[in-house]
């Protein structure tokens, strides 16, 4: 598959009327449009959705809002990001063996993307497994691995350092970057990087 044809068709998607209006309801100068993936390798991470400031503003996934820098924080400390911020796309910011993308590619209202949404990007999600072919696929959050599981075929319910193994891939699970789950303790930067350290192990980088 070409990937380049693949982000042109992925940037003019309309599917979900409720997503592209919000996704444009802000102000002039935001990205507002599905946010493509960047990066490169064995190693596929997929969060949830672009956050409404974050991606959504800057035209990057895990760009530019307090998630991204968690993950951030946690990908260099694992040694698979030259830098421990993520903050525009002109940020020489480099990957090392990791693609990052989203199940939903546009940002919903509230950080909550609805189940027709997710069934509606998956499309997307399956393209890119099938163009990336990744060893390892790291989902952060439940709806991440749901949308993951039915690609891949797994079966196993979502928790935090779950790691199934499906004809050759490896499906990790991790609660998601969030403000809200580093400030309640439901996860640190540090459990996350130990994580990246697993899939690292598993995809054979470094």
């Amino acid at each position: 598959m070409d990937f380049g044809d693949f982000l042109r068709r992925l940037t003019a998607c309309r599917a979900c009327s409720r997503l592209v209006e919000y996704r444009s309801s802000f102000p002039p100068g935001y990205w507002a449009k599905p946010v493509p993936p960047w990066g490169s390798g064995p190693i596929m991470v997929v969060g949830l959705a672009p956050a409404a400031r974050g991606g959504n503003r800057t035209g990057r996934m895990f760009t530019g809002d307090r998630s991204s820098q968690n993950l951030f924080r946690a990908l260099y400390e694992a040694g698979l990001a030259s830098r421990p911020y993520s903050i525009s796309r002109d940020d020489g910011v480099e990957l090392h063996g990791v693609y990052i993308t989203s199940a939903v590619k546009c940002a919903p209202p509230g950080n909550k993307p609805t189940a027709e949404e997710v069934k509606n990007c998956s499309r997307w999600l399956r393209e890119e497994v099938e163009i990336v072919k990744p060893r390892v696929v790291v989902a952060l959050g439940r709806v991440a691995w749901r949308a993951l599981s039915e690609i891949l075929g797994v079966r196993e319910e979502f928790r935090h350092g779950a790691v199934v193994e499906k004809n050759g891939v490896y499906l990790v699970g991790a609660y998601h970057p969030s403000p809200r789950n580093i400030n309640t303790g439901r996860t640190t930067v540090e459990e996350l990087a130990e994580v990246f350290k697993l899939a690292k192990r598993l995809a054979g980088v470094g």
